[in-house]
């Protein structure tokens, strides 16, 4: 079993935040996504959609997508249950990570992914307008999740998830997004002071 990987892109940050949790180590592969052609080759033939990270199984079968990765080591190592306990708690952790994930994660990185020069490649067509558009969408979702932070210490509830993940991870990329960090929505950062500091975030 492996992992192949863009270590300093987000979307593996979210796996390797999610095994770090579980306390899981899977062997890693290097691939630059920046330098190295993930269409072509035998990258392509594993994922056809071109993107990081995908999982290798000891039988050779891929998973791809990352919370399709996570899932399947929620399944084989359920405890701390990052997607939740009971229907409830599963169904609640669901949608806080599908809301952050539509919502203020795909708006970060639609801004980076059209407006940074260096993702010109790989964002083809690079619609600049569109870039521009989305920082509107992020200040709107800042405001949801700032008003539910206010009365949760965490996305879904008292226990820390993977929607918590999801949202570490898409504040982070503010930075390299150049959006700075969200300092005017004073319960996001208390949110995001508190996960920062837990060991898994440096993973």
């Amino acid at each position: 079993m492996r992992i192949i990987e863009t270590h300093a892109a987000p979307s593996p940050r979210r796996v390797n935040i999610f095994l770090a949790e579980k306390g899981i180590d899977v062997p890693r592969e290097e691939l630059n996504m920046m330098v190295d052609d993930l269409k072509t080759g035998d990258f392509a033939k594993l994922n056809p959609w071109a993107r990081v990270p995908v999982l290798i199984l000891d039988d050779g079968r891929a998973i791809s997508e990352t919370v399709a990765i996570c899932r399947y080591f929620e399944e084989i190592s359920p405890e701390p249950a990052l997607f939740g306990v009971g229907p409830v708690g599963k169904a609640e952790v669901e949608m806080w990570n599908r809301r952050i994930e539509i919502g203020l994660y795909n708006a970060v990185f639609a801004v980076f992914r059209h407006l940074h020069p260096k993702m010109a490649h790989l964002e083809v067509p690079q619609i600049a307008e569109w870039g521009e558009a989305n920082k509107e969408k992020v200040a709107h979702e800042l405001k949801r999740i700032d008003a539910r932070l206010s009365e949760s210490p965490f996305f879904a509830g008292e226990n820390y998830s993977i929607a918590d993940i999801t949202a570490l991870v898409a504040i982070d990329f503010m930075k390299p997004a150049r959006l700075g960090l969200p300092e005017g929505f004073s319960n996001v950062m208390r949110w995001h002071r508190e996960v920062s500091a837990r060991p898994s975030a440096k993973a």
